[in-house]
């Protein structure tokens, strides 16, 4: 008997979700196959690449970063020259000076600093706040509003803080809100369900539905992401097909295995293939489990997943 191979495509789609304006604009989502499934159905929008740098500017790199922002005087120049890496479809700025129980940086200082970096590059952007509830809420208020126009994914809104960043960036400003759960499926769909019960489009919402390193508690997030897909594509749960997007690098480049220096743990071997390494293994995985973007920090493992991503799509 003749093999007949049964498509492995759904009914049911994951929403596509655009960022940015003009030519630069990318779309992210849109499939009805698991991830990177061409041999069932043609994924129209390949997953998406960006590249994080922060208002701390290099002060806070590791020198295997560094070198490779040479020149650069000012975050500004930074968020040039990370712009024209090989390989980077849109711009991630993390505000992480504005932790209270950090820098303390005021709402101010760092708004004017993201103003000068969105008018100084033309990619697609996201905006990371500083992973403190109540300052984020102030943050990324005022980062929808100075964003203006930019169609821009505001990284993110919590149980604790959807109320003030949904109306501001999903309702007054309109850019795309990103909902942030703590790897665990009914999370990512009850604050779904609060950011479009507030009135945001769920058109307009990509989800991080959390992450860890390869190798911390990895399982907890490669099975959260699969049962998320899962229930978007064959339960048409419209409550979860939401994009997801993966800040790989704020949790790679903070691990002892990327960071530690040769002359501390020498059997480890070089301290910048381990970091590469890391954060390549890291992003691989969430995007074989369902993530549409990852954002990175290494030029080098940015190149590498988009070389990964354009050879199976």
């Amino acid at each position: 008997m003749p093999f007949t191979a049964k498509s492995g495509k759904f009914n049911a789609k994951i929403n596509a979700v655009e960022v940015g304006t003009g030519d630069k604009k990318i779309t992210i989502g849109g499939e009805n196959v698991l991830p990177f499934y061409t041999f069932d159905d043609a994924i129209a929008n390949a997953p998406k690449v960006g590249i994080e740098i922060t208002d701390g500017g290099l002060d806070n790199e590791p020198d295997c970063i560094k070198k490779y922002y040479e020149g650069c005087t000012s975050v500004v120049d930074m968020a040039k020259k990370a712009a024209s890496f090989e390989g980077v479809d849109f711009l991630s700025i993390r505000l992480e000076g504005g932790d209270p129980n950090g820098q303390n940086k005021s709402t101010e200082e760092l708004i004017a600093l993201l103003k000068e970096v969105a008018e100084a590059v033309d990619l697609p952007l996201a905006v990371c706040g500083c992973k403190n509830v109540e300052k984020d809420a102030e943050l990324l208020d005022k980062a929808s509003q100075a964003l203006e126009g930019r169609n821009a994914m505001i990284m993110a809104a919590k149980e604790d803080n959807y109320k003030t960043i949904g109306a501001s960036a999903g309702l007054a400003y309109k850019q795309i809100v990103g909902a942030e759960s703590a790897v665990d499926i009914n999370l990512a769909k009850q604050l779904n369900v609060l950011l479009t019960q507030l009135g945001v489009n769920g058109q307009s919402v990509v989800m991080n539905v959390g992450t860890a390193t390869a190798g911390y508690g990895f399982e907890y997030v490669v099975s959260t992401m699969d049962r998320v897909k899962a229930a978007a594509l064959s339960q048409s749960d419209a409550t979860l097909q939401m994009p997801i997007v993966t800040p790989v690098a704020s949790e790679v480049w903070a691990v002892k295995e990327s960071v530690a220096s040769e002359a501390d743990m020498p059997e480890w071997g070089d301290q910048e293939e381990r970091g590469i390494d890391m954060e390549i293994e890291t992003a691989a995985a969430v995007l074989v489990s369902g993530s549409n973007a990852v954002i990175l920090r290494h030029p080098e493992s940015v190149k590498a997943i988009s070389k990964m991503i354009k050879e199976l799509v």
